[in-house]
């Protein structure tokens, strides 16, 4: 038995002790604590629980070393580390049963570890907690998973293009079912092949994940295999959403095959203007010349009918010189507010009666209620005509020619269809219809000019054209006009 001179002195010894000795009972209430007087340590009272003085938890700390010694009935010492992404500082470093009999009647927990040890732990708190808000802000999505498929890492920007909150995934998810499919597997194919790189990495791999709801989003991939030696224990993988690239990308290629088309439609326009110019002069001088001699002269009745055709055909030939002025853009245009509707019956009446007409069936669905539209009506007559008239030209006279109108009011469009029954056009003509002297009718029947100065005129107007077809069914054709006027629009001329 100890006097009380020596118990006092222990007492004493201990209270001087720089380091924290709490006693506790087996329910973590204090029982007992030496007195500090770093202001940095907890103020704690006997009857408190211990993780709520120290610590201001609502339950046990996480792997409570008190329960360790309650369970094996042995010291316990907590090792130097909590795993890579341990955040939370810890000060019971040490704890041993106090025994009455049997039964472990209390606990000692402390915090006594050499200055070197609490130095390296402080070092690795500081570490993880700054990798963690690394990982965590990062731009691109981090997803970090063990060789289960266990999602142990999963940032920010990973919740952001995925949809999980973070607490749905780490350790409850598996990696695969991020990946629609065998996505999961072919990744770690890739990984473990040197057909894409450096065994254990895959750099800029396009691939698609799953969001939460169901959406397929795609992604380009960094991805590597984490190695202990030579086991493989984890994989990493850094992406970023493809959406916006691929948006961008496809409005970039749509953009380069408007300026390529209006190059081709330019160059033509020119070439148009020149032959124009030329061809109106001798022209002019036919028709005139024509005319002199058969007002001049008396003349047999077969030398009038050679002059009548020559002047016949030299008005044709104007014509075709008036259409290429036309395509170039060289006439006067006037932009006025017209009834669509209008325009396409009007069209209508002029071709219905021609004899290509008489074994089609003409179905119409126009719009009552659609308003005017900002146009030259002259020019999108000529492009109904042009369309209505290749439509019967494809079905050979017989078939249904189907028009309709609408306003698409979230596009504030007015939208016209023409579509026949005729054979359809194959998939790899179809983009080409547009092109300028392209055709697909015999030599002799057809410049090829038709649809490229359909098309120039509805861009002119600010609007889209665009045509779907399936062989076999027919073809059908898609106008959209801007209730707006196009900028700079109005009164053109050359």
């Amino acid at each position: 038995m100890r006097t009380d001179m020596e118990k006092e002195y222990l007492v004493n010894a201990i209270d001087a002790f720089k380091r924290s000795i709490i006693i506790i009972s087996t329910d973590f209430k204090i029982l007992a604590a030496n007195h500090t007087e770093s202001p940095n340590e907890a103020q704690v009272k006997v009857g408190d629980l211990c993780y709520q003085a120290l610590y201001s938890r609502s339950t046990p700390c996480t792997n409570c070393l008190a329960l360790e010694v309650i369970k094996t009935r042995k010291a316990a010492l907590r090792p130097g580390r909590e795993g890579i992404m341990a955040l939370e500082k810890v000060s019971c470093l040490y704890s041993y049963p106090i025994f009455s009999g049997e039964e472990i009647h209390s606990l000692v927990i402390m915090d006594f570890a050499m200055s070197t040890l609490e130095r390296m732990e402080e070092r690795i708190h500081r570490s993880n907690g700054f990798l963690s808000n690394l990982i965590k802000s990062a731009v691109d999505g981090i997803i970090a998973a063990d060789m289960t498929g266990k999602i142990l890492i999963f940032n920010d920007a990973a919740c952001e293009i995925s949809g999980y909150d973070v607490d749905e995934v780490i350790n409850i998810m598996s990696i695969r079912e991020i990946y629609p499919g065998d996505g999961a597997r072919n990744v770690m194919r890739m990984l473990r092949c040197n057909e894409y790189g450096d065994k254990g990495t895959l750099r800029s791999y396009r691939v698609d994940i799953k969001r939460k709801t169901g959406e397929i989003i795609p992604i380009s991939l960094n991805a590597a295999i984490v190695y202990d030696g030579e086991s493989e224990v984890a994989t990493l993988g850094f992406f970023h959403d493809l959406r916006d690239t691929l948006k961008i990308e496809a409005e970039l290629e749509k953009t380069q095959v408007q300026l390529l088309q209006a190059e081709k439609m330019s160059s033509l326009g020119k070439l148009a203007a020149g032959v124009a110019h030329q061809l109106n002069n001798p022209l002019g001088g036919i028709t005139l010349f024509s005319q002199l001699i058969m007002e001049d002269y008396e003349l047999p009745e077969g030398a009038r009918k050679d002059l009548e055709r020559i002047l016949h055909d030299a008005q044709r030939c104007s014509n075709i010189v008036k259409e290429l002025l036309e395509f170039s853009r060289q006439t006067s245009n006037e932009m006025r507010p017209q009834d669509i509707n209008h325009a396409l019956s009007q069209t209508l009446f002029l071709l219905e009666n021609q004899t290509i007409f008489h074994d089609i069936v003409i179905e119409k669905d126009f719009n009552p209620s659609l308003p005017l539209v900002p146009i030259d009506k002259q020019q999108i007559n000529h492009v109904f005509m042009n369309i209505i008239l290749n439509a019967a030209d494809a079905m050979e006279g017989r078939g249904t020619l189907s028009l309709s109108t609408s306003f698409l009011p979230e596009k504030n469009r007015v939208c016209i269809k023409i579509s026949d029954t005729g054979p359809g056009i194959p998939e790899n003509i179809l983009p080409k219809i547009f092109d300028p002297f392209f055709t697909t009718k015999e030599q002799g029947k057809g410049t090829g000019l038709g649809l490229s100065l359909v098309y120039g005129i509805i861009e002119d107007h600010g609007g889209h054209i665009r045509a779907e077809s399936t062989v076999g069914i027919g073809t059908k054709f898609i106008i959209e006009l801007l209730l707006d006027p196009p900028s700079g629009g109005g009164t053109k001329s050359g």
